[in-house]
């Protein structure tokens, strides 16, 4: 990777997930690297001695970590004879955020960079996965495919606290999230901490917290403990955590990311069953979170259709694939169009499944 300051200066100040630190931690914890099919290989475009762009790329042995599935994609091109890993991905690993990917100006000489490691290196494709509407636009025309997905993200419309957020919602939607509130908070004291006022033990706690969801989702937690000891440090201005404490003992909590202009959820767990309490940490403080500091938006991670009914909206996210070989590019497009129509019904439903009264959102 390049050095600190200039990676930095490509990737800007709005996304905390493409900081040079957070990516190099990855690496140095060992959450990425040897042994866990995550092999960084930064893509960089050079003119006259100066680095123009830049992708966070990695060559994958698997497909684990990415929250875009290829699984299908991959056994149809093996079943074919052919060898579908390694594969080169542009991401920021297990965090499915939507965001820049294509780094500075000199982004068409960094998509051919991309072509030509992965056709050079007889790659059975190359991918980008979460990035924003308008890089996608710019590989149309260059034979990559794109592909539809949905995200559920609260949209802060100028609300002035939680109770005129609320007062934006049918009565209800707007009674039964008091009710799951008070639930939530009837026996356990919720603090939120950020930054510097996080601690070793609270990084602790949080470790425990993500390795039992970790181990349930996944089967097993991608994140090292290194990386939650040395998390605090690095992310000293961003990490944003919501602890839920019983007699001053953490049983729960969230970790968030705070962006230029977007809070980032993206780790929840908890050592005690207690109703509502996930939504709680990871969805009502998130947004009471984002109207006191007027952030525009919350991101909830992915999937997860329950978050309609508390005000997170259907919103499309993109990745693009390039697939060198005419007849698999052919198939995998094909299915593509299909999932792209059954993305836009299932966004439509969604809307109108939203709780918002009519006129208010």
């Amino acid at each position: 990777m390049l050095p600190a300051g200039e990676w930095d200066a490509l990737a800007g100040d709005e996304d905390p997930f493409l900081r040079h630190a957070f990516l190099s931690l990855l690496e140095s914890s060992g959450s990425v690297g040897e042994g866990t099919g995550w092999t960084s290989l930064p893509i960089l475009v050079e003119r006259e001695g100066r680095t123009t762009a830049a992708a966070p790329a990695y060559l994958k042995t698997h497909s684990q970590g990415e929250y875009i599935f290829d699984h299908g994609w991959a056994e149809a091109w093996e079943r074919a004879g052919g060898a579908y890993y390694p594969k080169l991905q542009v991401a920021v690993p297990f965090t499915p955020c939507p965001g820049r990917r294509l780094l500075g100006q000199d982004r068409h000489a960094l998509l051919a960079a991309l072509e030509t490691v992965t056709v050079q290196n007889g790659l059975s494709s190359a991918h980008v996965n979460f990035l924003t509407e308008e890089e996608a636009r710019l590989t149309e025309g260059r034979g990559w495919l794109q592909r539809h997905g949905i995200q559920y993200h609260w949209l802060n419309r100028g609300y002035a606290s939680f109770d005129d957020f609320l007062g934006a919602l049918s009565s209800r939607k707007r009674k039964a999230i008091r009710k799951e509130r008070a639930a939530a908070c009837e026996s356990v004291e919720i603090t939120a901490l950020r930054g510097a006022e996080i601690e070793p033990r609270h990084w602790d706690a949080m470790w425990h917290f993500y390795q039992d969801t970790g181990t349930r989702k996944w089967g097993h937690p991608y994140l090292t403990r290194t990386f939650f000891d040395r998390i605090g440090e690095v992310a000293r201005d961003s990490a944003l955590l919501f602890l839920a404490l019983r007699d001053g003992e953490p049983i729960a909590g969230a970790l968030n990311f705070v962006g230029r202009d977007i809070l980032y959820g993206r780790y929840w767990g908890a050592v005690e069953e207690v109703p509502f309490l996930h939504f709680e940490l990871s969805y009502y403080r998130a947004i009471e979170w984002a109207i006191a500091n007027r952030l525009a938006c919350v991101q909830a991670g992915a999937q997860g259709e329950h978050k309609l009914a508390r005000g997170y909206e259907p919103v499309l996210t993109r990745s693009v694939h390039f697939i060198p070989d005419p007849a698999f590019r052919d198939a995998v497009g094909r299915f593509l169009m299909g999932e792209r129509e059954a993305i836009r019904q299932e966004i439509e439903w969604g809307r109108e499944a939203l709780p918002y009264r009519e006129g208010s959102a």
